[in-house]
């Protein structure tokens, strides 16, 4: 990450893409399911990292760019999914069927991510 003009700017997806984002990303690992609420397809996906606007995950399966989706956090110490919903903003592929995703979510979940935190 670097300073420009008294802001962040973090490099998105590791292609060298500017990405101007406010809230720092966190590295955690949490297993999570996806629904795409075009099609109705079901999947699960590992969460990589965490911000209160955003999520890294890590899927075997294509998503296109703009792709609506629900997600469940499936949290250890909470015995119930944190639920939260957003949009693929970018892909990559990382090596034979494995797909590293950026998903912009609805709204800023400060509480939600909190919740990740102590889990």
């Amino acid at each position: 990450k670097s300073s420009r003009e008294g802001r962040w700017v973090y490099k998105k997806g590791g292609n060298g893409m500017d990405d101007h984002r406010i809230f720092e990303r966190f590295p955690v690992n949490i297993a999570a399911r996806y629904l795409e609420t075009d099609t109705g397809k079901e999947g699960s996906a590992k969460i990589q990292d965490v911000s209160a606007k955003g999520l890294g995950l890590a899927v075997s399966e294509e998503l296109r760019l703009n792709t609506a989706l629900e997600i469940w956090l499936e949290m250890k110490n909470r015995g119930e999914a944190l639920y939260t919903r957003g949009k693929v903003v970018w892909e990559r592929l990382e090596g034979m069927s494995n797909y590293r995703l950026g998903v912009e979510l609805e709204k800023a979940d400060l509480m939600g991510i909190s919740q990740v935190f102590r889990s």
